[in-house]
């Protein structure tokens, strides 16, 4: 099976590492993007996506000869859909996976497969993509392969996981299942199994949903600790030391394409029997306002405050922005008549300017830290104190040495700690 020739649509956060993964297992891959400044940047042997090992993979792929940037899909033996599923407000849009087959369809060959890889709501492979590739005359699960097979992955680990974690394979039939399992096999180091497309796809966005409700729920906890005067970050460490408790942190909302996008996608296609996710989805992002609320009351006194922020990616050690809560944070501060300083050592590239640790604290009233990085654990508290008008932080992701700061003079609020 790796001698196959496999075109991949979509070079994003998983499109591009599945490419190279391919690429350096033997398989001749052509990834395809409608973006030329990502087809560009990649034939001149560079990586538009800031992912540990991700270079060296794409470059090793290139080199080889095993691995080609297009803008145009071509004929192939497999072709995998790894193309964003955004929401248009709080209904799942689909268009990218329907333009994605539709192209495929110009190709589709007796004997092909097709994966589906990009987040999709359930039933999206058998009533979206399926029929869509049938107006070539070929039928799915008889002259060519149609399965779903989602990822599994997180920022920062994406090419460590792609090969270890156990995958799931739902094809349209038992003979596409099969088909996709050749192709996983030849990379995938964990265990595979195998069931229907429509479970497949479930699964995906169940797995995402759990984390959104999880987070939920410890973001309540961390408002009862406050009002009950318990540390929240304590009593979640402790509870977690039973065998069957597992709860997730608190913090300043939800982001990335993963978790506060796929519990819409259940939602969508059944709100009544969904008020859970809907209020977990509610819960998660009041917690930006809740950041703006503790601000608010540690600058109050401030005629014109200058507040300083600590990290816009959603996660920590990452680039990715996206669906941060950070945004919404600024954007409420800012709605509130306050001057911002954004600092990040990972972002390069947000719709508000970034700037250096001495800009950002100097004349600052107050900073936030709503980004859990490593780097952040190494500013000099006494250092920035002294830049600034008022010695005050708000850490919402417990990240802090919190005595070193108090020692150095700064009134410190916490996220589940009362003030």
């Amino acid at each position: 099976m790796s001698q196959s020739k496999v075109c991949v649509l979509g070079l994003g956060y998983i499109g591009l590492p599945t490419a190279a993964i391919l690429a350096t297992n033997g398989f001749q891959v052509v990834g395809v993007d409608t973006n030329e400044d990502v087809v560009d940047t990649l034939n001149n042997g560079e990586v538009h996506i800031d992912e540990p090992g991700l270079r060296t993979m794409v470059q090793a792929g290139f080199n080889s000869g095993n691995l080609q940037a297009r803008s145009e899909p071509e004929e192939a033996d497999v072709f995998v859909i790894a193309v964003p599923t955004p929401l248009q407000g709080e209904e799942p849009d689909v268009s990218y996976i329907e333009s994605a087959a539709v192209s495929i369809s110009k190709y589709l060959k007796e004997g092909n497969l097709v994966i589906n890889e990009s987040t999709s709501p359930p039933k999206t492979t058998e009533e979206t993509v399926r029929p869509i590739l049938e107006e070539s005359g070929l039928s799915a699960g008889k002259d060519f392969y149609l399965s779903y097979c989602p990822e599994r992955v997180l920022p920062g680990s994406i090419m460590k996981e792609l090969t270890e974690n156990d995958r799931i394979i739902g094809g349209v039939n038992d003979e596409s299942a099969q088909k996709a399992r050749e192709v996983y096999e030849e990379f995938v180091e964990g265990d595979i199994y195998l069931t229907d497309a429509t479970t497949a796809e479930f699964v995906k966005v169940m797995e995402n949903t759990y984390r959104d409700v999880n987070i939920a729920l410890a973001n309540e906890i961390a408002g009862v600790s406050e009002e009950l005067g318990v540390d929240a970050w304590e009593a979640i460490e402790l509870a977690n030391r039973h065998p069957r408790v597992d709860f997730l942190r608190p913090g300043p909302g939800v982001g990335g394409h993963c978790i506060p996008i796929d519990p819409w996608f259940i939602i969508d296609q059944a709100r009544e029997e969904t008020p859970l996710l809907q209020m977990s989805r509610d819960i998660n992002d009041f917690q930006s306002e809740r950041v703006v609320e503790m601000v608010e009351g540690m600058v109050e006194a401030v005629k014109e405050p200058k507040i300083t922020i600590l990290g816009v990616a959603y996660k920590g050690n990452v680039e990715d922005t996206r669906e941060t809560p950070a945004l919404s944070v600024l954007e409420k501060l800012e709605g509130s008549g306050y001057e911002v300083s954004v600092v990040d050592p990972h972002v390069k590239d947000f719709p508000y300017d970034l700037v250096n640790h001495e800009q950002a604290f100097r004349g600052s009233d107050c900073a936030v830290l709503l980004t859990d990085h490593e780097e952040f654990t190494e500013i000099q508290p006494d250092e920035m104190g002294e830049l600034m008008h008022a010695e005050k932080i708000l850490d919402t992701r417990n990240l802090l040495d919190h005595e070193s700061w108090e020692s150095a003079g700064f009134e410190v609020r916490r996220f589940g700690v009362s003030g």
